[in-house]
């Protein structure tokens, strides 16, 4: 076999392995990012519902955070104090209908698997306080969104506008437990933060870049907020740029494109080169 040939065929096999990591990655990321979109659905619609239908509790309320349970996703509020209980759960079915949901004010002990989130939460909220590396800033505000997976047991903090007409991109943490919930990592996801106004010239193509401290991929933090805020956007796509590849997020079927920089701008200059022939 000549050399050119042992050549190219090592170049596409790199190429298929290198592409196989992406693709492995970036369907993890997927995957993160929809489970933060259906945790925040049930926050968003059941915050609403909850102060409808228990004004009286508002006073009580210490919190809240949700999770899913089987195919029905749950949004549950505490009690202040530092013993809470649950004072209310909201309910959806897969729909996130709020016409659907069920609302229930009993009064109750934390489950054991609740226990752990709001231990979790709580522990990420103290890191917060006293850790200068979570920035404020001013009309915004932390996010705190408890997820245990298997053994995975995290915490990812948001930051969230408080007033309409903006969706945050950036300033996110990601703080990591382990099973007995001792504090083992935080790290800051974005090394910034882009506040991307919607709803004046309705821009149809959003996008932001990564730093290298970023990382290479859209982020789950990124899949979540743009699931949360498409549609009231009216955005088409949205487009993570990085130093070595383009995420392209489909904001109409929610689906995720990952080309290498060098494809996409292939792909690029041949549109333009197209676009003078014609």
């Amino acid at each position: 076999m000549n050399k050119f040939l042992i050549s190219l065929l090592c170049t596409a096999a790199f190429s298929a392995a290198a592409q196989n990591k992406t693709e492995r990655e970036t369907t993890r990321i997927l995957e993160e990012g929809k489970k933060l979109y259906r945790s925040e659905m049930a926050s968003w619609y059941g915050t609403d519902i909850f102060i409808a239908k228990f004004i009286n509790k508002r006073p009580d309320i210490g919190g809240y955070f949700s999770y899913t349970d089987s195919s029905i996703a749950k949004c549950i509020f505490f009690s202040k104090g530092e013993q809470p209980k649950v004072i209310g759960t909201i309910s959806f079915d897969s729909t996130y209908n709020v016409n659907t949901a069920t609302a229930d004010g009993t009064e109750r002990e934390f489950s054991p698997y609740e226990r752990d989130l709001w231990t979790i939460r709580q522990k990420a909220f103290d890191e917060i306080k006293k850790d200068d590396m979570f920035k404020s800033y001013e009309h915004m505000n932390f996010n705190l969104v408890p997820l245990i997976d298997g053994k995975e047991k995290k915490v990812y903090v948001f930051t969230g506008p408080e007033e309409n007409g903006y969706v945050i991109i950036g300033n996110d943490y990601l703080i990591t437990f382990n099973k007995d919930n001792t504090l083992l990592k935080k790290k800051g996801l974005h090394k910034n933060i882009l506040a991307l106004p919607y709803g004046k010239n309705e821009a149809v193509v959003s996008m932001h870049t990564h730093l290298p401290e970023t990382g290479d991929y859209i982020t789950a933090t990124d899949i979540c907020t743009l699931m949360l805020y498409e549609k009231i956007a009216n955005w088409k796509q949205h487009i993570v740029m990085s130093e070595d590849y383009v995420c392209l997020w489909d904001c109409k079927t929610d689906q995720l494109v990952t080309l290498t920089r060098k494809a996409w701008e292939n792909i690029y200059k041949d549109q333009k080169e197209r676009h003078k022939q014609e």
